[in-house]
């Protein structure tokens, strides 16, 4: 796992920047460093390495081609490098190779077929930015679910010319001379909605995050960029709905487990020691089942514990990891670890992130990083085979609504939520979901809660320093995200839908993006082989019954995982990987510092957020016991408005 960065059109001290840019990304690759120019110095490539195959100096980047006409920098893992590589050897692409990195096999494949068909054929995490020196055309590609960052956009120099910049992380950005590129107050909004920034804005004017399953490519003079699209999982699952698997539920876990072990067996892969998270949950359960299964030695296992028993899924990962005979270390985690995490999140995110979970992830991945350099982990699981609650509780509730006219919803809805109790009680969700068109309005409904009213109204932004040809690649409008744009019923299964919804947008911007950013703090390469594309082609071919059945959550990961481990070990309620904030911003520390953020006079200050909106969700909390999951996020976002300054 590694970190890239680069820009084009820079007149000046284009060294000491680039350095300046690996240097901002040392934890995603505290191996080694690269950088590439070309010769009049227009691009310029950085790369920071964390080795994982090949340690030797062959599979050091930026790369060139054999041919020398591709140079390439390169973060992420293709786990199917050795059958390219064949391939590519057998068909007299290449005589011989001279190292034995998967960098290299992608770049010879670049070179043999063209970045599209390698990209198509390529199985892995990865973000990749290659420079045609033939053409004079740059390549940024983003894998197809999002595992890997890249951040691009423009910046502005004295005399007004444009500067293309890339990178996997937006703080490498931020470090170059003269960036001053402002907040975007436009993304607030859904900031405030989701607890993260969703793609393909990010928290600057001018920087965007390019969208899994995309390559943008820029010509000489790299002034006017145009986005392709080489695979979508909008288009996956409406393929897979068309053309759904016809064999029984058996056969359907027996095909499952095979795509889910052959997946595995490629990611277990590494010339460095692999381990894996291990919760109480299905989906980590069902991967190291395999794992070990696969594995002549007892597999490295990770967990963290809660002293709070509410949270505390540690006992039964350790009976799992008994029952599997893995090699398992759990450490427990106290409110004084979360504590002295907290001044770390900002610079580990890059820009406001509130998925509290961030901090038992960012601590089990340091406890991993001391025993291993790569994990892998159950995530997939729930996006794909129907594991949230809320998949469920919102179906029910659309179920007992939609017979009701629209009008009368929509109307109901109004009232209730116009009444000011109602605005800040335990009824405030029920009248906003009873005002939704469809099931994925209700959906979005369901996690909107005090969000919009606790940023300030901001006029239109001004883009007059954005050049028209850069508003092209904006799908949408200013603060519009996928889930504003998502066309209702796209799916014939409505809960088929708020999956799809999910994995289009939650799960590369909120959990992939928590766990690249967390593992990458530690320098610890997280491998999911859920998201493996054979997996999740196949996931979308099953019929829904195959997922969700008689009440029973991802039925068929289920089937898979109790051939490895007793049923009674399994069923017991979901915990979740999660902390007490509720109780813990209440204990002194906490509580000071918390305070300290939501200052009336710093917020005015600031001018973004709702000073009055921001102290009436405080007050609630603290006098009434009222928490929402908005607190945190204004606590996040106030956090990094204070590093944001500091670094400023």
């Amino acid at each position: 796992m590694c970190g890239i960065a680069g820009f084009c059109n820079w007149k000046k001290d284009w060294q000491k920047n680039i350095e300046r840019m690996n240097e901002k990304m040392y934890h995603r690759g505290p191996d080694a460093s690269g950088v590439w120019s070309s010769d009049d110095h227009r691009v310029v490539l950085g790369h920071r390495r964390l080795s994982i195959l090949d340690l030797s100096p062959a599979g050091a980047q930026p790369m060139i081609s054999h041919n020398g006409r591709y140079v390439m920098a390169y973060n992420g893992e293709v786990y199917n490098y050795i059958q390219i590589k064949q391939m590519l050897l057998k068909q007299g692409k290449v005589t011989a190779f001279r190292g034995s990195s998967d960098t290299e096999v992608l770049l010879e494949a670049v070179s043999a077929y063209g970045i599209e068909e390698t990209l198509k054929m390529a199985k892995g995490m990865f973000a990749i930015a290659l420079y045609d020196q033939q053409e004079q055309t740059l390549f940024l590609a983003r894998d197809r679910v999002g595992e890997k960052p890249l951040f691009y956009g423009i910046l502005k120099d004295d005399i007004n010319n444009d500067r293309f910049v890339f990178s996997s992380d937006l703080n490498s950005i931020v470090s170059l001379d003269g960036f001053c590129n402002p907040i975007n107050p436009h993304v607030l909004g859904d900031y405030m909605r989701y607890g993260y920034i969703a793609s393909p804005y990010s928290v600057y004017e001018g920087i965007w995050k390019l969208q899994p399953g995309k390559i943008l490519i820029i010509k000489a003079p790299f002034n006017k960029p145009s986005i392709k699209t080489y695979w979508s999982m909008q288009e996956t699952a409406v393929s897979g709905q068309q053309n759904l698997f016809h064999g029984s539920e058996t056969e359907a876990a027996e095909e499952l487990e095979r795509l889910l072990r052959d997946a595995i067996a490629g990611q277990m892969v590494a010339d460095v020691p692999v381990g894996a998270f291990l919760s109480a949950g299905i989906d980590s359960s069902t991967i190291v089942s395999l794992m070990q299964s696969l594995s002549e030695r007892k597999v490295k296992t990770f967990t963290i514990g809660m002293w709070d028993e509410k949270f505390n899924e540690a006992p039964a990962a350790k009976e799992i990891a008994s029952c599997l005979g893995t090699e398992h270390t759990e450490v427990y985690i106290t409110e004084e670890d979360a504590r002295q995490v907290l001044p770390k999140l900002s610079e580990m995110f890059g820009e406001p992130f509130a998925d509290s979970s961030q901090i038992p992830t960012y601590l089990v991945s340091r406890i991993t990083r001391d025993h291993v350099t790569v994990s892998l982990s159950g995530d997939g699981g729930d996006e794909l085979f129907c594991g949230y609650n809320t998949y469920y509780s919102i179906d029910r509730i659309w179920n007992k609504t939609k017979n009701i006219p629209y009008p009368i919803r929509k109307g109901a809805s109004t009232l209730l939520g116009a009444a000011g109790a109602v605005k800040r009680g335990g009824l405030a969700t029920r009248a906003r979901l009873l005002g939704a068109k469809n099931i994925e309005d209700m959906y979005l409904r369901s996690e909107i809660g005090e969000g919009f009213d606790l940023v300030r109204k901001h006029k239109k932004t001004d883009r007059e320093w954005i050049p028209a040809v850069w508003e092209e690649i904006l799908p949408w409008e200013a603060g519009q995200t996928l889930m504003d744009v998502y066309p209702g019923g796209l799916l014939e299964e409505e809960q088929n839908n708020l999956m799809l919804m999910d994995l289009l947008m939650y799960h590369p911007d909120d959990i992939l993006n928590k766990v690249d950013r967390t593992t990458m703090a530690v320098s610890l390469e997280t491998r999911v082989p859920m998201l493996d594309k054979d997996v999740i082609e196949f996931a979308w071919r099953l019929p829904l019954s195959f997922k969700s059945k008689d009440g029973v959550s991802k039925k068929i990961l289920r089937d898979i995982l109790y051939r490895y481990v007793p049923r009674e070990l399994m069923e017991r309620p979901k915990k979740g990987f999660s902390i007490p904030l509720h109780k813990w911003l209440k204990e002194p520390g906490l509580r000071e510092w918390a305070e300290s953020l939501l200052e009336p006079a710093l917020i005015e200050k600031q001018a973004l957020l709702n000073t009055a909106a921001v102290r009436r969700l405080w007050d609630d909390y603290i006098q009434h016991d009222i928490w929402r999951v908005q607190i945190w996020y204004v606590l996040m976002f106030q956090e990094w408005m204070m590093h944001h300054q500091t670094e400023a």
